[in-house]
């Protein structure tokens, strides 16, 4: 089977995953978001749901680690995708933003 058919097809899983993440940090921010606007509409103490909130500030906690830790795996697949040879750019769901040419910084380009 070539190289570069079966590394697409773990990018295209990396990638899905690396989707999932953050669709399940922005879920559990918006359930975070919803459970404080509801306690202030129900005008209740702020002790009120802090252990069940408290549980979910961990959990998006673990969505961050979750995610550092998928990015982590997309810098070392990259790398191993060049160790095997394979040239060619695994295309994911959706398209990386194009690298300045012009590098920025302290350096300047001399005429």
């Amino acid at each position: 089977m070539d190289k570069a058919f079966v590394a697409q097809r773990v990018a295209t899983k990396l990638f899905s995953t690396e989707k999932a993440i953050d669709a399940a940090m922005v879920e559990a921010a918006e359930l975070l978001a919803g459970a404080v606007e509801a306690r202030g509409q129900l005008h209740v103490s702020a002790v009120t749901g802090d252990a069940a909130q408290a549980k979910l500030v961990e959990a998006i906690s673990a969505l961050g680690e979750a995610r550092s830790a998928i990015v982590g795996m997309h810098h070392e697949m990259a790398e191993l995708k060049l160790r095997l040879g394979i040239r060619t750019k695994l295309i994911g769901v959706e398209d990386k933003p194009e690298e300045d040419p012009k590098p920025k910084g302290l350096l300047r380009e001399v005429g």
